[in-house]
């Protein structure tokens, strides 16, 4: 496992400031996370890229790829109905073949809960994130900018049928999904198809039961936790999506002109109100998101929103958001952050307002060359 370049203590001191100075609880998270629930949030793609282990109870579990999950889980088991959490520690990801990057790499970040101004909280989060990153000395970061949520407040103006809708919102993140939704063809698997229309066929009670004998005959257990019930649900749900209505060409070339928006920030929300024709709450409320990430710290002329832009962790919901340096290129980001709302209830939480972001100081050192 690589660690990574040490960060002279001053750089590391001022890269720490903004997040000490935030009024956040000090907090830590287990390194060891169960494997499964990770898979399940992040997708079976995310293995390759985890340190897998034996947990203490001999399941599967995995060295923690960041905090978003770990610290979300321990606000959970605190009965807290909000928090704001600052860390410092080590993270673990498996890193590409031949590219010599860090595996073992320290993260600083926040994450809050519970807030009551999504507007101002994103903002803040955002603006912590750029002061952090800038303190490590690089002159050459920008700020990516994009919102799940504008995606989803868009596909709603084009008034489309309800499943197919929602099935467009949920694939936004998940490129292979979306490159199906916009041919107009279904996105599932042949097998998983087949199972899906089999168990539709059936009254639930005996749809459970044909799902746990395949189980028992496969000798598998349920991804994620989830019960027999849940997931013959879902796979109805999946019959019933591949059956469902379909794009028509000029709403996919509606969508595909909304995915290539990116400009400076206020440009690209003018370029949005054209395209749809509506969205003036959402667009309203990205206006005053940048001006209050503005007054907060962060650079006007260093930002640019990207309708396409969207993280591999499907539990991202909202604002997202990465700090990019030149020299390290896209697919490293020196800083990232951005919303989640409906994680802590999927991971077993009440409901609950969640915003969070991290910096990765040996990205942000100048110094650095990883």
């Amino acid at each position: 496992m690589r660690p990574e370049t040490p960060i002279p203590a001053d750089v590391l001191a001022a890269i720490r400031a903004p997040f000490a100075a935030a009024g956040a609880t000090p907090t830590d998270a287990p390194v060891l996370q169960p494997l499964a629930l990770l898979l399940d949030l992040a997708g079976e793609a995310m293995r390759s890229r985890l340190f897998v282990v034996q947990g203490d109870g001999g399941e599967e579990a995995a060295l923690r790829p960041d905090f978003t999950i770990p610290i979300a889980r321990a606000h959970i088991d605190s009965g807290a109905a909000s928090g704001r959490y600052f860390y410092e520690g080590k993270a673990f990801r498996v890193a590409p073949q031949g590219s010599g990057r860090a595996e073992e790499f320290l993260q600083i970040g926040l994450e809050a809960y519970g807030g009551t101004d999504a507007i101002a909280d994103d903002a803040e989060v955002a603006a912590l994130a750029w002061a952090a990153a800038k303190a490590g000395g690089r002159k050459d970061l920008s700020l990516l900018l994009g919102d799940v949520g504008l995606f989803a407040a868009f596909v709603d103006s084009l008034s489309l049928e309800p499943a197919l809708a929602g099935r467009l919102k949920r694939s936004f993140s998940r490129p292979r999904l979306l490159k199906a939704e916009l041919e107009g063809r279904p996105s599932q698997g042949a097998e998983a198809s087949r199972i899906a229309a089999l168990l539709a066929g059936l009254e639930e009670p005996e749809a459970v039961e044909v799902l746990e004998e395949l189980w028992t005959l496969a000798g598998i257990e349920p991804v994620g936790g989830r019960s027999a019930v849940e997931i013959a649900h879902r796979l109805v749900e999946r019959s019933h999506a591949a059956e469902g209505a379909r794009l028509t060409s000029a709403e996919a070339e509606k969508v595909r002109a909304f995915l290539t928006i990116s400009d400076a920030p206020e440009k690209a929300l003018d370029a949005i109100g054209k395209l749809s024709g509506g969205m003036t709450a959402a667009l309203e409320g990205w206006s005053k998101r940048l001006k209050a990430m503005v007054e907060r710290g962060a650079d006007p002329k260093a930002m640019r929103l990207s309708t396409g832009f969207g993280r591999a962790f499907g539990y991202y919901d909202g604002m997202l958001f990465e700090v990019r340096s030149a020299a390290l290129g896209d697919d490293q980001p020196v800083a990232a952050g951005g919303r989640y709302n409906s994680l802590p209830e999927r991971l077993g939480g009440k409901a609950t307002t969640a915003v969070g972001c991290m910096v990765r100081p040996g990205r942000a050192f100048a110094g650095a060359e990883q």
